[in-house]
């Protein structure tokens, strides 16, 4: 048995995915041709994803997300993303969604579509998930305030969180600290991507400012080492995703002993492993924990360690983690001793 297939017995949560970014590409391809919408570049489905630098997926992935219409469009990509990640040993998926990416699709039709796919999966794979809309930072705050409240019209116990994303540089956080605390006030979690294509003091503003409970990406953070010891003492988890620095960072090399998603972990930072866009970028969940173990030198112990973290930091209560824990436990345990 090779280590990827033994890793993808490793139950996982997955906590950093996204919807609009799992989208496969024969099915983006398909959904274009139903809905009359032109794609950039081709209309082949193995020519789709092609780009090396974050501007240029970022308009591949805007692009993408206009071939997605109808109720049962949203219900189709879920559920392929939910199969994937549960084919991958996900067990639980904290995903986030970009409703304003669908321009003159209400939000209403979105959610519909997207919880039946949630239901779907659920039944046919066992999977659980939740629902955390990423607000498009490149819109500024004022935009933003008008995106929770529409966030929290269609709200229901399956919207945990807000996230932050988008192009990250020039924009930074500090602008978006009221609408950030208004969501925080209706209840919900908090992350952001930060630290990807700006700098640290990105991951700063959103740990003091906008105060979120998780840090998307946030690998610049490796520039300021008094920073890194103030989160390292904080615990506060980092979703990496190894695949993706190869694409939107300059980072290409993940056997590099200077790459920063190994730096953090060798400081001691929370690191989890996840997928982001897995068919954008030719991976899927599993393959990032054979990347880390394979080119990035994480330790069966570092793996454990990443995994507990993911269920340590999921946006559920308590008594759902601790079943996790001790349901899974002989699950993890006989896959890491047997690395």
């Amino acid at each position: 048995m090779d280590l990827y297939q033994h890793l993808q017995k490793l139950p996982k949560v997955e906590l950093h995915l996204h919807l609009e970014g799992a989208i496969r590409p024969q099915t983006a391809v398909e959904l274009a041709r139903k809905n009359g919408v032109s794609l950039p570049h081709s209309d082949r489905p193995d020519e789709l994803y092609d780009y090396n630098t974050l501007d240029a997926f970022l308009d591949v992935y805007d692009a993408i997300s206009k071939t997605i219409v109808k109720v049962d469009d949203f219900r189709r990509i879920t559920y392929e993303m939910l199969q994937s990640a549960s084919q991958s040993g996900a067990r639980h998926v904290e995903f986030f969604i970009s409703p304003h990416a669908h321009e003159g699709v209400p939000f209403a039709r979105q959610f519909e579509g997207i919880r039946l796919g949630i239901s779907d999966a659920q039944v046919d794979f066992g999977v659980t998930s939740l629902i955390i809309p990423g607000m498009n930072r490149e819109l500024g705050p004022e935009r933003g305030e008008a995106y929770l409240d529409e966030i929290l019209a269609n709200r229901g116990d399956d919207v945990v969180g807000l996230g932050l994303d988008y192009f990250e540089a020039p924009y930074p956080p500090e602008p978006f600290a009221k609408v950030f605390a208004r969501a925080r006030e209706s209840g919900l979690k908090l992350s952001a991507h930060c630290g990807e294509a700006g700098p640290a003091a990105y991951v700063r503003g959103c740990y003091e400012v906008l105060k979120v409970d998780r840090l998307d990406h946030g690998y610049n953070v490796v520039d300021d080492p008094a920073l890194m010891a103030e989160l390292r003492d904080a615990g506060i988890l980092f979703t990496c995703c190894p695949s993706t620095t190869q694409f939107t960072t300059p980072h290409r090399d993940l056997g590099s002993p200077s790459h920063p998603i190994r730096v953090m972990k060798q400081a001691g930072l929370a690191v989890s492993i996840h997928s982001d866009d897995p068919p954008m970028f030719n991976t899927d969940l599993n393959g990032e924990y054979v990347i880390a173990m394979d080119q990035m030198q994480f330790s069966a112990a570092d793996i454990k360690t990443a995994v507990l973290a993911t269920i340590d930091h999921a946006w559920v209560d308590e008594t759902t983690k601790r079943n996790w824990r001790q349901d899974w436990m002989p699950e993890i345990d006989a896959v890491i001793n047997a690395l």
